[in-house]
């Protein structure tokens, strides 16, 4: 897929995806089983990528292998150790940091975060607070915030006119975020005309008051001691 070249800020231009397919959602607990770090260019169009598959070290539950298609049997017989994996992941996101490109995660918090617990778990050097991520979720949420509907990353590339034919396969999912980014920039080219330190900010921020918005419904409509997970684009552990 090309994406017409409309004016748009100067980030979107030069672009580093990444996305994770793991065994759970609690991103304290889960584990790293497929990851993508791919590039692309101004049009969108994938000048280099990386893939990993790791064998977690722990069974992948029936409902993880429903979503991305890895069974722990693949896994371990096709796999590499998760301390190798998630070492070359870091140090990926640290060489694309150091040369200047910005960072799409579509819901940054999870992968950002999972990866910070298990490079601490597997004795890596986990990634200084990232300088440099865009959240296509966060951007979108905040931007139309009126607009209905769910907001998974399925429903935000069809809604951009992005193309995402093998949702949950990590590559096509980095990809097709990067491209929701682009789509974002250009629509809004005028609301997101930050530098990347700027949208890196603004981004913290917006989250934070999304979350607000979020645990205040929650407990209006549904639980009364809810309370959001906040920190963008990572989390603290907890206390």
């Amino acid at each position: 897929m090309t994406l017409p070249l409309l004016p748009r800020p100067a980030w979107a231009d030069r672009l580093a995806v990444f996305d994770l397919e793991t065994t759970g959602i609690d991103v304290e607990t889960s584990r790293v089983v497929t990851a993508n770090i791919s590039l692309l260019d101004a049009a969108g169009q994938v000048v280099s990528r990386r893939d990993w598959l790791a064998d977690p070290g722990v069974p992948i539950p029936e409902q993880a292998t429903a979503v991305h298609g890895v069974s722990t049997e693949h896994a371990r017989a096709a796999g590499r150790p998760a301390a190798e994996v998630v070492a070359e992941i870091v140090a990926e996101l640290r060489r694309v940091f150091d040369e200047g490109y910005a960072l799409v995660v579509y819901n940054a918090p999870y992968d950002l975060t999972l990866l910070n617990r298990e490079a601490s778990r597997h004795g890596s050097e986990p990634l200084d607070t990232p300088p440099a991520v865009v959240d296509p979720l966060v951007i979108d949420k905040q931007i139309d915030r009126y607009r209905r509907g769910k907001r998974t990353l399925e429903v935000s590339a069809a809604f951009y006119g992005v193309a995402l034919t093998d949702a949950h396969d990590a590559g096509a999912d980095a990809i097709a975020a990067g491209r929701v980014a682009q789509a974002l920039a250009s629509k809004y080219a005028v609301d997101l005309d930050l530098t990347l330190e700027q949208l890196h900010a603004a981004q913290a921020a917006w989250h934070d008051a999304q979350s607000d918005s979020f645990e205040d419904y929650m407990r209006r409509t549904r639980d009364p001691t809810f309370t959001s997970r906040r920190g963008w684009p990572e989390s603290p552990r907890p206390a």
